[in-house]
């Protein structure tokens, strides 16, 4: 989760209604969804290999040289942010790229420059749609992190690959289109970038997936929004959106309660999402989309109000829960086949 955007959001009110938001009735939700099709493709979603996957992943963090940040950061900002000089993103780029390409998906890199020192690569890969190839939707996750970053990012990032497996067995009437973007972790530089060039004007609903792997059933293990009502337990998926994205939350929602994946609270920031009321969840690359306009739905585990390894050296993978992490991916993966409308033999 980027460093440098906050803002806050509204807990959605219990059962479908959206605090703050469009409230969605269940008849407006799942219009079409072929729930036996859409269980049985989540019971490919293997845990195992999502957890391999980010073994594996952390392991390139770990290995890797980190980005040079004097030329980036003052020394004053460096000394109170020395997270700043320990991230990598070459190693993991090129697992992301191997991980495609061994699905197989075809794969390119979109590089950008920028108005900044900061060289971008986000990397693409797609399943083509079969009747609507124009509409797509996004999976995005940052593959840059700091140190092994193991919920921070390569949770989302593991997730994402096993998703792009499962779903390439299958076709679909939209475009699927996986992106691990760059830089995220620099002010959502990679996604940025990505939409204002404009390369994001065919998605019709974004999904990212950012710190989606740290669970705890200890009670006080949540924190509190400023201000705000939440649950004191840290054992539930956030499904965060803002006005404009709230009815595509209130499907994902709906998709888990009817498929019994896990447990979920949905949120929602209001209007655009990008008010500021203090320190809170708009941290990620879904916040490049609605500032842009555009529909996104974020995945996440709320990282640092939950998780007290964010951002630390000791955000490694025993501190993760693997059940729970294969679970999310299941959710992501029901909720993209069905925005994608599939999945189909």
């Amino acid at each position: 989760m980027s460093l440098s955007i906050r803002s806050s959001l509204l807990l959605l009110a219990a059962g479908f209604g959206l605090a703050g938001g469009t409230a969605c009735t269940p008849t407006q939700v799942l219009e079409g969804a072929d729930l036996t099709a859409l269980k049985a493709l989540t019971d490919e979603v293997e845990p195992q290999f999502v957890w391999e996957n980010l073994v594996s992943l952390t392991q390139a963090h770990a290995t890797d040289q980190s980005v040079d940040c004097v030329s980036l950061f003052p020394e004053g900002v460096r000394k109170y942010y020395p997270e700043l000089c320990n991230l990598s993103n070459t190693r993991s780029g090129l697992w992301v790229r191997d991980q495609f390409r061994s699905i197989p998906l075809e794969v390119h890199d979109d590089v950008s420059l920028g108005e900044n020192d900061i060289r971008t690569t986000n990397i693409i890969a797609e399943i083509k749609g079969v009747s609507k190839p124009d509409e797509v939707i996004l999976v995005g996750a940052h593959f840059d992190a700091f140190w092994q970053g193991a919920d921070d990012n390569s949770s989302g990032v593991a997730a994402m690959m096993e998703m792009a497996r499962v779903l390439s067995k299958y076709k679909f009437e939209r475009t699927i289109r996986f992106v691990g973007f760059d830089f995220e972790e620099y002010g959502i530089t990679g996604s940025h970038r990505y939409l204002k060039e404009g390369k994001g004007e065919k998605v019709v609903t974004a999904l990212i997936m950012d710190c989606i792997g740290y669970y705890s059933e200890k009670p006080g293990s949540q924190q509190s929004l400023p201000g705000l009502p939440s649950p004191t337990t840290g054992d539930f998926l956030a499904i965060i959106a803002n006005d404009e994205s709230s009815h595509e939350a209130a499907e994902v929602y709906k998709l888990n309660n009817e498929l019994q994946l896990m447990s979920t609270v949905p949120l929602i920031s209001p209007g655009n999402g990008t008010f500021t009321m203090g320190q809170a969840l708009t941290l990620s690359d879904h916040l490049a989309f609605w500032f842009n306009h555009q529909k996104a739905v974020f995945l996440t585990d709320t990282a640092n109000f939950r998780n007290p390894h964010y951002h630390k050296d000791t955000d490694t993978p025993d501190k993760l829960d693997p059940v729970r992490l294969g679970q999310a991916t299941r959710v992501a993966t029901a909720a993209v086949a069905y925005w994608a409308e599939g999945p189909k033999p």
